[in-house]
């Protein structure tokens, strides 16, 4: 029987990561347990209401996140709060596949145009890898807002 897995990130903010992430992924931010999001309701909103109620400190509020494939398909990525920072290249990292069906220079456009949306987004451009076929289509490696390497490939 195949497993499914969640990617955990150790992070400085984790509210802010995971905003990143779900918009460079498609995903969303799940509300609280057991309650619903109104139509254009901040889900950090809600989780801050929520915590209020149940009486977490307000200190505490950033300890965690998550961001969720909205159908269910892809894994749940989780955001934890650390006291240390990112001292060295990670050695696990997420590639995104934001041209796929495309070869050569469009789909090198398609790389250029989710890199421009994800740097709008917080993101840092590392480095562009040309196509080499038949070994490699072609890719750009990046960092989100907490320098974790992923790759649009």
């Amino acid at each position: 029987m195949s497993r499914t897995i969640q990617v955990t990130f150790d992070a400085h903010d984790p509210e802010a990561l995971s905003r990143f992430w779900a918009d460079a992924m498609g995903y969303v931010n799940p509300p609280p347990p057991g309650r619903e999001l109104a139509p254009g309701q901040d889900p950090f909103d809600a989780w801050h209401d929520f915590l209020r109620e149940v009486g977490v400190p307000e200190s505490q509020w950033n300890s965690a996140s998550a961001a969720q494939d909205p159908d269910g398909d892809g894994p749940r990525l989780f955001f934890q709060q650390v006291p240390e920072g990112k001292t060295a290249k990670n050695r696990v990292h997420l590639d995104l596949r934001a041209a796929p069906g495309l070869d050569g220079d469009e789909r090198m456009a398609a790389l250029e145009a989710e890199s421009d949306r994800l740097v709008g987004l917080g993101a840092t451009r590392v480095e562009r890898h040309e196509p080499a076929p038949p070994m490699t289509a072609g890719h750009i490696v990046m960092t989100d807002p907490e320098g974790n390497e992923f790759c649009l490939d």
